[in-house]
């Protein structure tokens, strides 16, 4: 092990020497710049705190893109542009949810949130609560024993996961699919157990899964504590709810990503390009998800501007829209590209919050993987090592299509789910150190991709 960490670090020198000649000062100065100097925290203090969240198609969702591109300019893009992107338009209503348990000599109220995407009930519907605690136990139960019921699909978020985002990938599911798959048995609502770490009353929404063709039912998620108390009762049997949700899909409405771009010195047809999500659910401020996102890729074209850097090739900064029930940004971006004869070298999601950054992770050939590796004694400092994932993100997985590197920032992941998709993912969550950090590794990826291109 002695002789590994040795030959380790002897690596670590070796590339730190050859590179360091041209490359360590000007990397320094630029973390240096973010760290000391950085605006992105007070550009999240007013994209949370003066517009709020920011569903697509919602008048907040508008706001947001001028702020962005007010924002762009004010960072010194050499241009900035709207990139239009027809959206979806779901609204939430009024929504409530009543359980009355065991014993009890009528109906409680109960803290939940509808799933989003669902199409609401218009009217209270009531109904006996069954509850099952995994997709296999469901669909192992006749109709006869489904029909009229609302089923509580009660699945923990797997704690035994260390990466929470393996954990939600595990858990997703349980959000994804018992709308349809209830309705098509009879069931008359669902309720899930929020996917989320958090041990608290908070529910968590996201998007769900609706067919046309398959009758609409109360969707709605509850949190930790609440579910705990449903799944006491339930063991003992006889509880009943009544819920009622108003959730329904307008027609779509023409929104933007917001771009800014800094032309490149030699290669000004072949770009470097870090983003995150403009739009966020219609709970908290988005601010973790994902004001953090877009604030850091902004912070890179001011931190290049204020120190007269200039790329080799092309950087922008890319703020898409509808990340969170359609995902209608990243393709129109991605189309765009190809139209445009545009060459990705490659493409950056920061979609993770905004803790402390530890890595990247990359979907790319092999021989890119080694390169950017080779990159990694400028990330240590910042505690950044962490090169091994393989996810990307949402926004950017399009432009894999056509040939781009993509890279997603992994930020330490423990209390993201805590907050994800709830009133709780608000600005003071976030630290403005961490944040700025995030940044700060986003830019070095960025300037080592323009400077050598992958």
């Amino acid at each position: 092990m002695k002789r590994l960490l040795f030959s380790l670090a002897y690596l670590f020198s070796f590339f730190s020497f050859s590179l360091a000649q041209s490359d360590s000062s000007l990397l320094k100065s630029l973390q240096d710049e973010i760290m000391l100097h950085g605006t992105c925290y007070e550009n999240l203090r007013v994209l949370t705190q003066s517009i709020g969240h920011r569903l697509s198609g919602s008048p907040q969702a508008e706001k947001a893109v001028q702020w962005g591109l007010k924002t762009m300019r004010e960072a010194g893009a050499d241009t900035a542009w709207l990139q239009p992107a027809l959206v979806p338009h779901w609204v939430r209503g009024n929504e409530w949810l009543q359980v009355k348990l065991p014993g009890s000599k009528g109906f409680e109220p109960m803290r939940m949130t509808s799933l989003g995407n669902s199409i609401g009930s218009g009217k209270p519907v009531e109904a006996p609560v069954i509850m099952v605690q995994t997709m296999d136990e469901f669909y192992k139960l006749s109709p006869a024993a489904v029909a009229g019921k609302i089923v509580f699909f009660n699945y923990r978020f797997r704690q035994d996961i260390i990466n929470t985002f393996e954990g939600y990938g595990d858990a997703i599911k349980y959000r994804i699919l018992p709308p349809v798959a209830v309705a098509q048995k009879g069931g008359v609502g669902v309720i899930i157990r929020s996917v989320g770490t958090g041990v608290d009353d908070v529910p968590h929404t996201g998007v769900t899964r609706i067919v046309d063709s398959v009758r609409k039912i109360p969707c709605v998620a509850i949190g930790y504590l609440g579910a705990n108390r449903l799944e006491a009762a339930c063991r003992q049997g006889g509880v009943t709810a009544r819920v009622l949700t108003s959730g329904k899909m307008l027609p779509p409405v023409l929104s933007y990503n917001v771009i800014g771009e800094i032309k490149g010195s030699e290669f000004p047809n072949e770009y470097v390009i870090a983003g995150g999500h403009l739009d966020s659910w219609d709970v908290g401020q988005g601010a973790q998800d994902d004001g953090a996102g877009c604030v850091q890729s902004i912070e890179i074209i001011r931190a290049f501007k204020k120190l007269g850097i200039r790329p080799k090739r092309s950087v922008r900064a890319v703020l898409f829209m509808n990340e969170e029930n359609g995902s209608k940004g990243a393709h129109a971006y991605a189309d765009s590209a190809v139209a445009r004869h545009e060459k990705h070298v490659l493409a950056i999601e920061s979609d993770a919050g905004g803790f402390s950054p530890r890595g990247f992770g990359m979907d790319m050939p092999l021989e890119k993987k080694s390169i950017v590796r080779s990159w990694l004694p400028y990330f240590l400092p910042m505690g950044v090592y962490d090169f091994s994932g393989e996810d990307a993100g949402v926004d950017v997985s399009p432009l894999g299509k056509s040939g781009a590197a993509l890279a997603g920032l992994y930020p330490d992941s423990q209390r993201y789910f805590d907050i994800h998709h709830t009133d709780e993912d608000r600005f003071d969550k976030v630290s403005h150190r961490e944040l700025k950090l995030g940044a700060a590794a986003m830019a070095t990826l960025v300037w080592l991709a323009s400077q050598y291109g992958l």
